[in-house]
């Protein structure tokens, strides 16, 4: 018995993604049936969980298992489990709609892909694998009911811009989706989908791994391309995969094929791994783990609802999908597995976050990747690139939180720097080649490389030659101030309290007293000024780092940057503003010349606004924002008024 069908129409970005999907040609159309089962597979996991979860569940778990059907004369293809299965409002919310913010950029970087095996990669980064049935398929059929209710659902469409949806009343416990494939190529064979022979082949190269039994009727799958009529006996069930988990075999036992394979199936994700990590503990507590590290950033990677990927199992029985407890927030691009011998199968996650077993595997987990990515920076230097490429900004969250693992994962970090205009240089090398008598590893935060590069600060470390890191990501405002050195040496940024760049050859008692004629020449002008520029600034002093530029904006050395003040104001929190130091080069001509006029024209109203001109120039030279705009351009136009 059914209710009335009723007649939807796909959001415009679903219809636009499925006209791509059955009109675009893919290089290997044999993925659709991967992803059906991975998703049929996930069903049985969240079954077997709930299950466990909720002893009151009317549902079957007897004899858990995906199935797949062919019908060789309807054209039929049936991928069948009898797992958690969905609820009617979860059908109209998961397959009639496509709820992914990125959805657009998808889109459009499909459109615009020049090459199949891109298409399938951006297929798989934004999680639309049911789709790709439409590529093989007319008409989609999607058969559910979800365990412990009563009411079942059917999902009909042909991917032309509408589906239906009924309710029907004597669905089976689980999920079906029937493909009615699309009429045989006969110049291309690969895609026959109706022979059993290509369905074996499809799970032996895509999921012969997954832990769930995949069964096909015998007489199908090894013969019976016309079955017989006139037995109506049920046809016999037989396994096509191994079902033998990849964490519990031995290295020897699994290829590079198989990792891969695996990968994709957990992560969603069409591209081969970057790096493959295996771990087993021994001892009072066992486990194992099988952890992956992407070759590209997932798109969510910064999106507040991301998931991390970490699966946990209790003697290969699912327990969570995503076990926040096992990974820290600043490697949550980790995916793969972790299977322990013994944890209590009814933890929360609220305890387990407390659990001492939790606690011991994530530490060795994170020492473990740490360790990896250190041996990839050793060992593997092009491998490493990619990784800090794509992962170096959330690693270096760890530095702000992780105190256990901090050093360990400066020695992994690279940083740009003026050493070498193309390549980051780690710290330990900086360390290396520090000249003889520097305490401090010198950096500088900015917005880019070539805003840094141009500020006044880097002047007297251009002329002695002195090595500068360039820092450039965001987290880099944060994490500098929680971290005082590496191997001994002070982290010193050049934008902030005095600079002392003199070696020791150049502190002799006649350049001791060179500065100290200096400041007495020029404490007037520095008085006024502090004076004069009182709303703006707490000091007007003399710098030891300019060396062409006339004036700079410099940091106390424990004020917040003006950058990292907009980062907590964007966070909405409240930050007080902070007045800055203005350092004078007494060496320049605009600088020398305003002390002169000053001693002979004391509080003239002029020289109040060439200090301030200097004051926002200054201010312009390090990226920062005037106060007043408009009145720093008519005091620029006024003095080029004055020269013409």
């Amino acid at each position: 018995m059914t209710t009335g069908v009723e007649t939807f129409e796909f959001q415009v970005e679903a219809r636009q993604l499925l006209q791509l999907m059955i009109h675009s040609i893919y290089s290997n159309k044999d993925v659709f049936l991967r992803e059906l089962i991975s998703n049929a597979s996930d069903a049985l996991d969240k079954l077997r969980l709930e299950a466990l979860r909720d002893a009151s569940l009317e549902a079957d778990t007897s004899d858990l298992h995906i199935a797949l059907e062919v019908d060789k004369e309807r054209r039929t293809l049936t991928v069948r489990d009898n797992g958690i299965g969905m609820s009617h409002d979860e059908v109209v919310q998961l397959i009639g709609t496509i709820a992914n913010s990125g959805t657009a950029t998808f889109l459009k970087e499909l459109r615009d892909s020049k090459d199949a095996a891109a298409s399938q990669d951006l297929i798989g980064q934004f999680g639309v694998g049911f789709y790709s049935s439409f590529m093989v398929a007319d008409e989609v059929t999607l058969l559910t009911r979800r365990a412990g209710e009563s009411q079942g659902t059917r999902w009909v469409s042909s991917g032309e811009g509408t589906y239906t949806i009924e309710e029907v009343d004597d669905a089976p416990q689980g999920t079906a989706v029937t493909l009615r494939l699309k009429p045989e190529d006969t110049e291309d064979h690969l895609y026959d989908y109706t022979s059993p022979w290509k369905i074996r082949e499809i799970v032996k190269r895509y999921s012969d791994f997954i832990t769930w039994p995949i069964k096909m009727a015998a007489e199908t799958a090894d013969r019976a391309e016309e079955p017989d009529e006139s037995d109506d006996s049920a046809p016999e069930l037989e396994t096509v995969n191994s079902m033998k988990a990849l964490w519990a075999r031995s290295k020897d036992e699994v290829t590079d094929d198989e990792y891969h394979e695996f990968y994709k199936h957990i992560s969603h994700d069409w591209n081969n791994p970057l790096e493959t990590i295996r771990l087993q503990a021994e001892g009072t507590f066992e486990y194992q783990s099988l952890l992956f590290i992407p070759s590209q950033a997932p798109r969510d990677l910064f999106m507040q609802d991301r998931k991390r990927g970490v699966q946990l199992y209790v003697k290969r029985v699912f327990i969570m999908d995503d076990c926040e407890a096992l990974m820290p927030e600043y490697l949550r691009f980790v995916k793969g597995v972790v299977d322990a011998a013994d944890l209590s199968l009814n933890v929360s996650r609220e305890t387990l976050q407390q659990d001492r077993q939790i606690q011991l595997m994530r530490r060795r987990l994170v020492k473990k990747v740490l360790s990896t990515v250190k041996d990839m920076m050793s060992g593997n230097p092009e491998q490493y690139a990619t990784f800090w490429k794509e992962f170096g900004r959330v690693l270096k969250e760890g530095l702000l939180g992780d105190f256990e693992n901090r050093d360990t994962i400066l020695e992994v970090c690279s940083f740009a720097s003026t050493h070498d205009a193309e390549e980051p240089t780690s710290l330990r090398s900086y360390v290396e080649r520090m000249r003889e008598g520097q305490q401090n590893i010198y950096y500088m935060t900015g917005e880019s490389r070539s805003i840094i590069e141009s500020s006044p600060h880097m002047e007297a470390f251009q002329a002695k030659g002195l090595e500068v890191l360039l820092l450039t990501d965001p987290i880099d405002e944060l994490w500098v101030d929680a971290v005082p050195e590496f191997d001994g040496k002070q982290l010193r940024s050049i934008a902030k309290g005095q600079v002392d760049l003199d070696s020791e050859e150049e502190k002799n008692e006649e350049a001791e007293a060179e500065r100290e004629q200096r400041q007495k020449d020029f404490a007037d002008l520095l008085s006024w000024m502090t004076t004069t520029l009182g709303d703006h600034v707490k000091e007007v002093r003399l710098s030891s780092r300019l060396t062409t530029s006339p004036a700079c904006i410099v940091g106390d050395t424990h004020d917040v940057t003006p950058a990292l003040e907009n980062i907590y104001r964007a966070m909405g929190q409240h930050v007080p503003e902070t007045k800055r130091i203005l350092e004078l080069n007494p060496t320049h001509p605009l600088v020398s010349g305003l002390r002169t006029a000053h001693g002979e024209r004391g509080d003239d109203p002029g020289l109040a606004d060439t200090a301030e001109l200097l004051h926002g120039m200054a201010l312009l030279a390090e990226g920062g924002e005037l106060r007043d705009p408009s009145r720093f351009i008519k005091l620029v136009a006024g003095r080029l008024e004055q020269t013409l």
